[in-house]
């Protein structure tokens, strides 16, 4: 099938597609800062942005600087309403002059256009990974995807200049299709990646929960119907308009899971500080129950323990570490705690990504690396699941350890060594568990800090040459 092609359901999926129910959401989002800046920002924000903060971002309108032209501006009113007792939460979508001091970064973070064989996938590892939106309710100042949510032309592997698509379902299954039979003819490896078949997906963006459930459905059903395994839904919402997650949504899922039982769902869920489902009182306390037990947002909850009991589907937690928002152990602790606590898991934390203007959320890596150890003491062993992970160009890769004294015999290792290790290689698969050795360096906040501080790359973390990108609409 090619993408031109209209998708013609299965009779299986149409029957379950049949029995979705859409609704329409009031998230009474504000867009841009043109409210603000006129005076017409509604009175449950009206007093977000001080006159100066104003008057500083309106001189940058139009200018290199332009924040909104490296990402636009947008929150709901939920969101809205808990930053007006959290300073992490206002900063997480509160646009600020600092974050265009620097325009230093990648247009396409990670390279990750060299691995789309067809539009709106990345193929980089095991999984597959699908844009399927471009908007979330609310925007995140130090968004990875900012190229796609800025809309922004970006240089491909082939040399070619073009925003990045979204994914269309009838190219999509065309290529897990045929990916697969080629794995399938090869004794069950592909010839030149030596990947197993590709059988679990991500759909992310953007969030897709700012689709309409019958499209959320559409989805869900072509890639079971396509072979897919496990389909994992990349969400913030949960944080940005919990209400999302209502009885029509829990319903579609039931459905689902009824029409298609073997077949897994993980939701891979945003909460970057613990003020984005704790409640507090005045004095900015979280709250507890006679029991110690930290008391959640009402709604929050109740979209949670919705998911949570329904045992087939797997809810894990990721965050990156973020200059002025999460970087506090004792934040940290009190999130990865309370997320076990009623169910889900803690999954990754990363340090910053190489995107545009990433000087300005990114903290050192050591640093991220000590935040994370600190916070995990005093954790049970399920509570502390979640390793720092920073995604290189060859992969993703742990922040494994970080030494304090010199390694006997080894020179260049008299403050200590950062260890990394390949957890998913790109391209292929053989290089999982390689480690790179490098000499400490406290500024770093991206592997061009390390450059001269190599002591021993198996992992060839600092070798690392652009692979040539699969033309869109390749087979394999």
């Amino acid at each position: 099938m090619t993408s031109s092609e209209k998708y013609v359901p299965s009779a299986r999926e149409q029957a379950f597609l049949d029995t979705v129910e859409n609704v329409k959401y009031d998230r009474e989002s504000i867009n841009g800062l043109k409210p603000f800046l006129n005076d017409k920002a509604p009175d449950f924000v009206k007093d977000f942005y001080s006159q100066e903060e104003l008057e500083a971002l309106r001189n940058l309108k139009d200018t290199e600087r332009d924040v909104e032209a490296r990402m636009p501006v947008k929150m709901t009113r939920h969101y809205a309403e808990l930053a007006q007792n959290s300073a992490p939460i206002r900063r997480l979508v509160k646009a600020d002059p600092s974050e265009t001091e620097s325009l230093v970064g990648s247009e396409d973070p990670g390279h990750q256009m060299d691995y789309s064989p067809v539009e709106g996938l990345l193929h980089k590892y095991e999984m597959g990974l699908m844009y399927v939106v471009s908007t979330c309710s609310a925007h995140c100042r130090f968004c990875y995807r900012e190229e796609l949510i800025s809309r922004k032309e970006i240089e491909r592997g082939d040399g070619t200049v073009a925003k990045k698509g979204l994914a269309q379902i009838p190219a999509i299954t065309a290529y897990i299709r045929s990916h697969n039979e080629i794995v399938a003819a090869n004794g069950g490896r592909h010839p030149e990646s030596g990947r197993e078949k590709l059988r679990e997906i991500l759909l992310s963006g953007g969030d897709p929960m700012v689709l309409t459930n019958s499209k959320i459905a559409e989805w869900f059903s072509a890639l079971a119907e396509a072979g897919i395994e496990s389909i994992r839904l990349g969400t913030k919402e949960l944080a940005f308009f919990p209400q999302r997650f209502d009885a029509s949504f829990m319903a579609m899922l039931d459905s689902f899971h009824a029409t298609y039982p073997d077949v897994g769902l993980r939701l891979m869920v945003h909460f970057n500080h613990p003020d984005e489902f704790l409640l507090k009182d005045e004095g900015g306390n979280y709250i507890m129950d006679e029991m110690g037990i930290f008391i959640w947002h009402p709604a929050t909850k109740l979209a949670m323990d919705s998911l949570v009991k329904r045992g087939w589907v797997t809810i894990e937690n990721q965050s990156p570490l973020i200059k002025g928002i999460n970087d506090d152990s004792d934040a940290l602790r009190i999130m990865q705690r309370a997320i076990k606590r009623v169910g889900a898991h803690n999954h990754y934390f990363f340090c910053g990504r190489d995107i545009i203007a990433h000087e300005a959320f990114n903290i050192p890596i050591e640093t991220a690396w000590k935040l994370l150890n600190e916070s995990q003491k005093g954790l049970s062993g399920v509570e502390t699941h979640a390793r720092l992970s920073i995604t290189h160009y060859k992969g993703k890769t742990e922040v494994a350890a970080v030494t304090n004294g010199p390694i006997p015999g080894v020179p260049g290792t008299e403050n200590g060594v950062v260890i990394f290790k390949i957890l998913r290689n790109a391209a292929k698969a053989g290089d999982r568990g390689k480690v790179c050795i490098v000499a400490r360096n406290p500024d770093a906040i991206w592997f061009d800090g390390y450059a001269d501080r190599v002591i021993y790359d198996e992992a060839g973390l600092f070798e690392y040459s652009r692979v040539t990108a699969a033309p869109v609409g390749s087979k394999a």
